[in-house]
């Protein structure tokens, strides 16, 4: 009998979405690099045709200095990702086979004359809700010890990283660019994680890989099975929750073949908010991140959320905890937070708010002085979850690490 089942998907960094996340926050990176105060704000459109492809820029920057040659930022993001080849499905570095188009403005200076001081009296960049989440069900397992996340994201995430891995490796020379996963965890009657019950993953693969089956595609798929299941999936999710009767589901339309990518699907920047974040398990507000600077609360303050949710839990206050922030635009304090631990806290969820306001300061300013945003840390972020990570030792992923005086006041 199949008990309580929970499901979390994932895309690569070549999924026509992720692409555009990945150009948006390069130009991130590429406008803090020249002005760590500057504003961003850009959207990224793709679309791969079958004369040539497509790559749209839209949205506002405001930066002291010489702006950045943002066709050439898009162009590197989209050919290191591996779209170099018209026959994948976009060729960004041929000027003849990809246009690039440009449509960036100014920030409005409404906007900006909420947002411009840069002390603690910054306001927020919009008005909005963000939420942030941490969970127990990642502790214990080889390599997510630490992270205190869904473990059904977790894995999701971890297996799209690895698909990545094995194409830029040549580990698996086959495989393009543009893939999903998805993982499904069976809970058992007290809500704790029981096993892994199913696995999906989506890969596109060069069209020519039949030929090595004299064309036979049921062969093809049957091999692209065995090579993902070898390389992918038992080298990432733990011997311990994989059982040998796990269902397997590897392309399940039969062939994912060249072209694929941006020709197959238009991309649009902020589109997997889902997979960005908990894979379902926490709640969302709505808001994207990718090709944000960290003035925009939809993205700091969703760090923030996570980064206090995850002290929370790391303290042993409770087993799960989302906490709720929202802001009003051109303010600094939030207007409300929240804390709720699903009724795992240590002490009352209203408690645990008053802790969590003294450990931590979620006006704008304090977020981004205490996480060092005005870094180009973003492009490390598009693509592979948000969070769950680990911090990285060049500074990547703040949002991730413990402070043990934090700790120490949320336990008072």
């Amino acid at each position: 009998m199949v008990g309580n089942l929970f499901s979390s998907e994932s895309v690569s960094s070549g999924h026509p979405d992720k692409l555009c996340d990945a150009i948006s926050d390069a130009i991130v990176d590429a406008c803090l690099s020249v002005d760590p105060h500057a504003r961003v704000a850009v959207e990224t459109c793709v679309k791969g045709k079958s004369d040539r492809s497509l790559i749209v820029l839209a949205g506002e920057v405001t930066v002291k200095g010489d702006a950045p040659d943002y066709e050439q930022i898009a162009r590197k993001a989209a050919a290191s990702i591996g779209y170099d080849s018209h026959i994948i499905g976009m060729d960004a570095t041929s000027q003849e086979l990809c246009d690039v188009q440009v449509h960036i403005t100014t920030q409005s200076q409404y906007i900006a004359q909420g947002v411009d001081q840069n002390d603690l009296s910054q306001g927020a960049g919009d008005q909005g809700l963000m939420f942030g989440y941490a969970c127990m069900e990642t502790e214990g397992l080889d390599g997510l010890t630490g992270t205190f996340f869904p473990l059904a994201a977790a894995l999701s995430q971890k297996l799209t990283r690895r698909l990545t891995e094995v194409r830029e490796k040549g580990i698996l020379p086959w495989a393009r660019p543009d893939a999903k996963s998805q993982v499904t965890i069976e809970y058992g009657n007290e809500g704790e994680v029981s096993h892994v019950h199913t696995v999906v993953i989506a890969i596109q693969h060069d069209d020519k890989l039949k030929d090595q089956f004299d064309g036979d595609e049921d062969k093809e798929q049957a091999y692209i099975r065995d090579e993902i299941e070898k390389h992918v999936v038992k080298h990432v999710i733990p011997e311990s929750i994989l059982p040998e009767d796990y269902r397997l589901v590897v392309n399940g339309t039969g062939r994912f073949a060249d072209p694929g990518g941006p020709y197959a699907d238009a991309g649009l920047t902020g589109r997997k908010i889902i997979v960005d974040t908990y894979g379902g398990m926490g709640r969302h507000g709505g808001g994207a991140f990718s090709g944000k600077d960290p003035s925009k609360v939809d993205r700091s303050a969703a760090y923030a959320s996570r980064w206090a949710a995850k002290h929370v839990v790391a303290a042993g206050l409770a087993s799960r905890c989302e906490i709720q922030l929202a802001y009003v635009i051109g303010i600094a304090e939030p207007v409300s937070v929240r804390v709720e631990t699903f009724g795992t806290g240590q002490v009352s969820d209203s408690e645990l708010t008053n802790r969590v306001n003294k450990a931590f300061d979620f006006r704008p300013r304090a977020i981004i002085r205490d996480m060092d945003l005005l870094r180009p840390i973003y492009s490390s972020t598009a693509a592979g979850g948000h969070f769950g990570r680990h911090p990285g030792d060049t500074g990547t992923f703040p949002w991730e690490k413990i402070d043990g005086s934090r700790i120490e006041v949320l336990k008072q």
